[in-house]
C-alpha cells in the first residue's frame, strides 16, 4: 500500500471562509509551514452508538515542511492539536517525540492533528447540557472527513499513544485505503475491564461534583487518582519517599502533594464535561482487529497499568499485518510521551518501510 499526498492551497494571509477561519502565520522555523483551522462539516455525524453532532466543528493544526511526506499525531485524552512547534514549548504535548530531530522528525514529515470531538475547539459539552457518547470510531469518521476537507487523499501513517492509539486502529479497520501504517503506543483494540474500573471511579468522582456545584474539584481529584495508574510504583518510590509534612493540624505527604498539583493543573486546562465524555470513549473502545488490514507496529510497555502487555500481545495476534515492540519504562503508561530514546529506533523502522 503507499499513501500519496496532494498539496494544501496556502495563503500568504489569513483568510475566511463561511464557518471556516484559518490562519497562516510565521512558525518557529521559517521552512516550516504551520496552518490551524476550524472547520464546521457541513452535514451531521451519525455516531456509532446512537444520536448525532450537528454539523460538528472539528480544530486541526498542521506543521512541518509543505512538501512532506504527512503523519497524523493523536495523542491521550488530555492532548489537542498542538503536537509541537508552538510558540511556547509548554504548550506541545508530545514536545519529547515529535520535532525537528525527533523521533517523528518534523525536518522530513508534515504532521497532522486534531482536537478529538468532546474536546478543545472542535464540538464539545456544555455544562448542563447532553452531548451523545463517543466512539474511537466518530473520532475516525472525525479524521477521515477532516482529511477529505484538506485535500489529503491517504496519510503515510498515524502515530497514536494512548487514546489515540484507540482511533488509530479504529481508523485502519474503516479506511485501510487512507493510511499506509500505523505506529500504536499504550493502546489495545479494547479496554482492560481492571482500567475501566479506575476510570469508571474517577467518572463517578467527577459527577458527584458537579452535582454538588464544585466540577473543578471534582476533576482535580480525579485526575490525581488517574496520576497513579499512569506511573508506576517504581517511579514513585524514587520519587517520593521523603518524610510528611504539616499543613495546619494535618500531615500532607510528598506524593499528595504531588498528585494535587497535577490535579489542579489539569483542572485549570479542561472541562468537567470533555472529561466525562473522553473517559467513557475510551471503556467504549472496542475494534475488530482481524478487520485491520494496515501494517501496524504496536508498542507495549511491559510497566503499563492501563494497557497490559498481554492485552497488546492479544491484539497484535488478531492483526493481519501486526509486529509487537516491547519496551520497559518507569514511566508505565506516559512512556509514550517520555521515551524519546526508545521510541526512536521505532518511529524509523515503522516510517522507513513504508513504500
Amino acid at each position: 500500500m503507499s499513501a500519496t499526498i496532494e498539496p494544501l492551497k496556502s495563503s500568504s494571509r489569513p483568510r475566511t471562509e463561511p464557518l471556516l477561519q484559518v490562519a497562516t502565520r510565521r512558525s518557529p522555523a521559517p521552512e516550516y509551514s504551520c496552518r490551524d483551522g476550524v472547520w464546521q462539516v457541513p452535514h451531521d455525524l451519525d455516531l456509532f452508538h446512537g444520536g448525532r453532532l450537528e454539523a460538528p466543528r472539528i480544530a486541526w493544526r498542521l506543521v512541518g515542511p509543505a512538501d512532506a511526506p504527512m503523519v497524523c499525531a493523536l495523542g491521550g485524552i488530555s492532548a489537542d492539536r498542538r503536537v509541537c512547534l508552538t510558540d511556547d514549548p509548554r504548550a506541545s504535548w508530545w514536545a519529547e517525540i515529535a520535532g525537528p530531530g525527533l523521533p517523528l522528525d518534523a525536518d522530513h514529515y508534515r504532521i497532522l492533528s486534531f482536537d478529538f470531538l468532546g474536546a478543545g475547539a472542535s464540538s464539545s459539552p456544555a455544562p448542563g447540557t447532553h452531548f451523545p457518547s463517543l466512539s474511537t470510531y466518530d473520532q475516525a469518521e472525525a479524521l477521515a472527513a477532516l482529511l477529505d476537507h484538506l485535500g489529503i487523499n491517504a496519510l503515510r501513517a498515524i502515530a497514536g499513544g494512548s487514546y489515540g492509539g484507540m482511533v488509530a486502529l479504529a481508523f485502519a479497520e474503516r479506511y485501510p485505503d487512507r493510511v499506509a501504517a500505523l505506529l500504536v503506543i499504550g493502546a489495545a483494540d479494547r479496554a482492560h475491564p481492571m482500567a475501566t474500573a479506575w476510570r469508571t471511579t474517577q467518572r463517578n468522582i467527577v459527577r458527584f461534583a458537579i452535582e454538588s456545584g464544585n466540577a473543578a474539584r471534582g476533576l482535580e481529584l480525579a485526575r490525581a487518582l488517574a496520576m497513579t495508574t499512569y506511573r508506576t510504583g517504581e517511579e514513585f518510590a524514587a520519587r517520593f519517599d521523603g518524610v510528611p509534612s504539616r499543613d495546619g493540624g494535618e500531615f500532607v505527604f510528598p506524593v499528595e502533594r504531588y498528585l494535587h498539583a497535577r490535579g489542579r493543573a489539569y483542572a485549570a486546562r479542561h472541562r468537567a464535561e470533555s472529561f466525562l465524555c473522553l473517559s467513557e470513549s475510551i471503556d467504549l473502545h472496542r475494534v475488530d482487529a482481524a478487520r485491520i488490514f494496515v501494517p501496524t507496529c504496536a508498542v507495549a510497555v511491559r510497566e503499563d497499568q492501563l494497557v497490559p502487555l498481554t492485552d497488546v500481545r492479544a491484539t497484535v495476534a488478531r492483526l493481519a499485518h501486526g509486529r509487537l515492540h516491547e519496551i520497559s519504562s518507569v514511566y508505565g503508561h506516559d512512556a509514550f510521551l517520555k521515551e524519546a530514546g526508545q521510541l526512536r529506533s521505532v518511529f524509523a523502522r515503522v516510517l522507513g518501510e513504508i513504500p
